[in-house]
């Protein structure tokens, strides 16, 4: 997450970057208030100053995550036109932030119901609007590749879940890196979307280190 923060934002920093861990480690039905101001070393009073509600901390949690990933895909991919190099861009873009915050990542998987009315619905529209650039990519790259259609529906959701199911194996600090943990989902994604073409989309193989161990070690 960003670093450049006030001294009152580098506090609700710190209790969001913890209380991701604990809802991570525990589940966010078990933990408690308590919890949190314990992990913290902030009040509860203090923890009420920021937010009024453990619901309000995970709508923290998950607004400050998706906003942060969509405005640095926004402006990533602004000067980019060919729709493979863009999904590689959105590819990395995600595994990039989410490695970095690979418990924020295990509680927008688990904890996507969690929300309710008007939370869950800040919440949704922004996935709703990750997902809608995620499916517009890739209907330009059936579109530019003119292979047979694929459910966008299907093929989104698809991309999406290879990408957040990495929280369960990926080490950050193990030999993959994340750019080649992005050209390596790259190429079978769009391997795999592309079947049905005459024409597949190739990395160059020498971005990609062969002899890496994915597996968590302990």
């Amino acid at each position: 997450m960003t670093t450049n923060f006030s001294r009152y934002d580098q506090k609700l920093e710190h209790i969001l970057r913890t209380s991701a861990r604990i809802f991570a480690e525990k589940s966010y039905h078990s933990t408690s208030m308590r919890d949190i101001s314990r992990a913290t070393g902030v009040s509860l009073a203090g923890l009420y100053h920021y937010c009024k509600s453990k619901e309000e901390l995970l709508f923290l949690i998950q607004d400050h995550c998706f906003g942060r990933v969509l405005e640095r895909l926004e402006e990533r991919i602004a000067e980019v036109t060919e729709p493979v190099e863009t999904l590689r861009v959105l590819i990395d873009n995600h595994l990039s932030f989410f490695a970095a915050n690979m418990a924020e990542m295990k509680v927008l998987s688990h904890e996507a119901e969690s929300l309710s009315g008007d939370l869950h619905a800040q919440v949704s529209t922004k996935k709703e609007r990750y997902a809608k650039v995620a499916r517009r990519i890739l209907r330009e790259i059936q579109e530019e590749h003119r292979a047979r259609p694929v459910d966008l529906t299907v093929a989104t959701y698809a991309l999406f879940g290879m990408m957040n199911w990495i929280y369960n194996w990926y080490d950050p600090r193990g030999k993959l890196s994340v750019n080649q943990l992005a050209d390596n989902i790259t190429r079978l994604f769009v391997n795999g979307f592309l079947s049905s073409s005459a024409e597949q989309f190739v990395l160059d193989p020498g971005r990609t280190n062969g002899n890496v161990s994915l597996w968590r070690t302990g």
